[in-house]
């Protein structure tokens, strides 16, 4: 019976909590916005879910759009029908310009220069579709390795004109329980122009990031990669937990700003935006023959044994909250996302699941 209620809790917990804000203990009557702030930030001075500003500001018609805040703006709490918002106050000032900011002035939702690298250079393709992309031979140089203002000699018919990327070989990702190819991981090493077509066609690098050299694959460069981002996060809804798949850096513990793989993708329903709590799974504690709790680093191999073959006297621990992310670039199997907060390190194979159905558990726990 009380798995049936969880389950129930856990299925309409979004619909419960969804108009619910909690505000932090201690939190400011109001706040001026200052340079590198992020909207998540901002939120983070008032809410306990940082990720939940767009609640926070829906209803503010002056802070409709986002990017009319500005550094040097003041944030003043209020509560609307019960519920807590923040408003912009006006402005008085003493100079005839009044409120005059930049184009580019404008406070993001989140910090884009640290996710624009792999907005443009981190793709997770199938491989076999990969080995059949056209190959770098060569170029005009007789290194090995070839930099900006270089030629590379393609093998393919090109269209004068068209950008490309050219891309190597990463990781190949697999999931963790099935054992499923989830893809290939390819990473951009430099861009460049079409200046020459034939059956062998000349590419001229504009840009470079890391050693270009023979066997590498070109693919098109994706034109949302060269768009400015801009996320609205939301609770993750799939039917199943997700998990850290990898860390980009090759890291053993990642924290707060670091970037990781997730090991479900387009094809499991995940979208930009979506925020997932991080945990860890609790650890089994086994009741030995005299009625002692033994830890994992202390049991034998046959306590391991009974562990793994009885529920009966392996108890398992409650799961241990890490931190939240945020996913801001998607494949058909795995996605990209941004530890956006951390109390503990983040390690591999980690958890992600729907924050709102955590603080449901939460508080019938309580």
């Amino acid at each position: 019976m009380k798995r049936l209620i969880l389950l129930a809790l856990m299925t309409f917990s979004c619909s419960i909590f969804s108009d619910t804000l909690t505000l932090k203990s201690g939190h400011p009557d109001s706040y001026v916005v200052i340079k590198g702030d992020t909207l998540w930030d901002i939120s983070e001075h008032f809410l306990n879910d940082p990720w939940r500003w767009p609640k926070l500001w829906g209803v503010n018609p002056q802070i409709a759009n986002p990017h009319l805040i500005y550094p040097g703006d003041r944030l003043t709490l209020v509560f609307i029908d019960g519920e807590p918002r923040l408003v912009l106050k006006p402005h008085k000032r003493k100079s005839p310009a009044g409120r005059i900011h930049a184009k580019g002035d404008a406070i993001p939702a989140i910090n884009l220069s640290l996710i624009s690298p792999y907005l443009v250079q981190n793709r997770v393709v199938d491989g076999d579709w990969f080995d059949d992309q056209p190959m770098v031979l060569g170029g005009e140089s007789e290194s090995r390795h070839h930099i900006i203002g270089g030629v590379l000699y393609i093998q393919s018919e090109l269209t004068v004109g068209d950008k490309f990327g050219v891309y190597s070989e990463g990781r190949e990702f697999v999931s963790k329980d099935e054992g499923d190819l989830l893809g290939q991981e390819v990473v951009l090493t430099a861009s460049g122009r079409v200046i020459e077509s034939g059956p062998i066609s000349k590419i001229k690098l504009l840009s470079n990031f890391r050693e270009t050299k023979a066997g590498y694959r070109i693919l098109p460069i994706e034109d949302d990669s060269l768009l400015s981002a801009y996320f609205m996060p939301k609770p993750a809804t799939l039917q199943e937990s997700a998990s850290i798949l990898a860390s980009e850096k090759h890291l053993r513990e990642m924290g707060k700003l670091d970037v990781v793989y997730l090991d479900k993708g387009e094809d499991d329903g995940v979208e930009p935006g979506h925020v997932f709590s991080i945990y860890r799974d609790g650890i089994d504690i086994v009741v030995n023959g005299d009625g002692v709790p033994v830890l994992p680093t202390e049991r034998s191999s046959y306590e391991d044994l009974i562990s793994s073959v009885s529920s009966d006297n392996a108890i398992k621990m409650p799961d241990i909250y890490r931190g939240r992310l945020m996913v801001f670039k998607v494949f058909e199997k795995t996605s990209l996302g941004l530890i956006m907060a951390n109390e503990k390190t983040v390690r591999v194979d980690d958890k992600l699941i729907q924050p709102d159905s955590l603080n449901l558990l939460r508080s019938f726990a309580d």
